[in-house]
């Protein structure tokens, strides 16, 4: 006979047998439902590594076919559908995100522990800035990269050499990409200084050649132009007030419908990858020199996450806490393993703005910064294929940075406060030792003709006693 058992007040008529109690084993239900919710959670990783494998499994027995460049252009157009939408949206990201975080700023409510937060993050952006530059030329992850293919599917352009820049005029077009003329032309063209070499012929029959600098655009976003006026106009936005609120709240909503969209996007990366995966092991000549260069790229970030992590942020604790770091860190170790699990986390730094809270969303701060130092982003499908990997370590450096912040913010505002109460308690001792003076300047003892004639002492003592 089927029993019926009631649970939190609801009437459950599906199980049968005795109730379950804490001991008891669990059902083939219960763990379904466990594998449905890891399932549904891990959806998307999971996907994107089935789709890495199906790529390489596609372009291993592609390979032997030895098909032409035009089949292989073919094989890669869902993938370069996926890079194009990348590059699509890297526009409403930018601009949207930091419009609404400059007009949500209030600098003037910073104050001193707000100060600390930015220099905070500040320093350890760059800190850590400097060490993925000192491990990628000490690991050199892309050498070797010139004896693949190129990734243009072996178009090769037979025009002249362009001329090395020198390094004034790079910094030159850094500042005037800062202030584009136009703003609809930085959407898709970047300033850049070429030169033209002039021969001058002397009195003398001497020939002499001079490289004279002038002004042209290449394809490619503007992004330093587009993140500057971004930041500006938002502050100026709030600095309009109410009248500014309107427009304000029209970019926050742009930007939760571009976070939209780049999720929808990343449910498309499994299948774009596969086809990416499998058109570069088809097209590269050696696929040993690929895997390596991946592996070593995989084992750079993957290191420097573990000294930056693991030194450089604890170190930063220490000093300014003299406190013990990892017995703070010991705290965290469920947060940590949330952030290896589902690769999610909140931002804090105006770097990451772009880096949406969802899986592969720093595949797009590395497009924008790409697209910012006028590099190509065809080859973006190699990060894509193992950013699965490095996005996990990435996730936790991050949480373990911010936790760290909150630690640090925390015992300097304590700090504070003590000394604050210190300071408030040495007031009270000064006010009790100076009452007497306090009670001979009472305001009640006043005068009712201030201004009048000097009253005589008895007319004093009796207007004192009526009060």
């Amino acid at each position: 006979m089927e029993k019926s058992s009631e649970t939190n007040g609801y009437l459950d008529g599906a199980q049968t047998g005795p109730a379950a109690g804490p001991g008891a084993p669990v059902t083939a239900v219960g763990r379904s439902r466990r594998c449905s919710d890891f399932l549904r959670r891990h959806a998307q990783v999971l996907l994107t590594v089935s789709g890495v494998v199906a790529g390489a499994g596609l372009g291993a027995a592609l390979r032997e076919l030895n098909l032409t460049r035009t089949q292989i252009t073919y094989l890669a157009f869902p993938g370069e559908m996926l890079l194009r939408m990348l590059r699509m949206i890297i526009l409403p990201l930018v601009v949207c995100s930091l419009v609404s975080g400059a007009a949500s700023l209030d600098a003037s409510s910073l104050g001193r522990l707000g100060g600390i937060a930015v220099a905070y993050f500040g320093l350890t952006t760059l800190s850590a800035s400097a060490l993925a530059v000192a491990l990628a030329f000490i690991i050199k992850p892309g050498s070797g990269a010139q004896t693949l293919q190129s990734s243009d599917l072996g178009l090769e352009d037979g025009g002249p050499h362009p001329v090395p820049k020198e390094t004034v005029d790079s910094f030159l077009d850094l500042v005037r990409n800062l202030f584009p003329s136009n703003l609809v032309v930085a959407t898709f063209r970047t300033y850049a200084t070429d030169y033209k070499m002039v021969t001058h012929n002397t009195s003398f029959g001497n020939v002499t050649r001079e490289k004279i600098p002038y002004a042209t655009e290449i394809e490619g976003m503007n992004i330093l132009g587009l993140v500057l006026f971004a930041l500006v106009l938002g502050v100026a936005l709030k600095k309009l007030g109410s009248e500014g609120e309107e427009l304000i709240r029209f970019f926050n909503s742009f930007n939760e419908a571009t976070m939209v969209l780049v999720s929808w996007i990343m449910w498309y990366v499994p299948l774009g990858i596969m086809f990416l995966v499998g058109s570069k092991i088809v097209e590269m000549k050696d696929i040993i020199v690929l895997v390596t260069s991946l592996g070593k790229y995989i084992f750079a970030s993957i290191l420097g996450h573990v000294i930056h992590g693991g030194i450089v942020l604890p170190l930063v604790y220490f000093v300014l806490t003299r406190k013990n770091p990892f017995k703070f860190l010991l705290g965290l170790l469920t947060p940590f393993a949330t952030a290896f699990a589902t690769c999610s986390r909140v931002t804090a730094t105006a770097s990451s703005v772009g880096a949406a809270g969802v899986p592969a969303g720093g595949v797009l701060t590395i497009a924008i910064i790409l697209e910012a130092i006028g590099l190509p982003t065809h080859d973006l499908s190699l990060i894509l294929a193992v950013d699965w990997i490095v996005d996990r370590t990435t996730t936790v450096v991050n949480v373990e940075g911010d936790a760290l912040g909150a630690g640090i913010l925390h015992h300097l505002n304590q700090k504070a406060m003590k000394k604050g109460e210190q300071e408030l308690s040495e007031v009270k001792v000064e006010a009790v030792a100076n009452s007497k003076s306090e009670e001979e300047t009472s305001p009640l003892v006043t005068h009712q003709n201030p201004v009048g004639p000097v009253a005589s002492a008895p007319e004093l003592e009796s207007k004192e006693s009526v009060l």
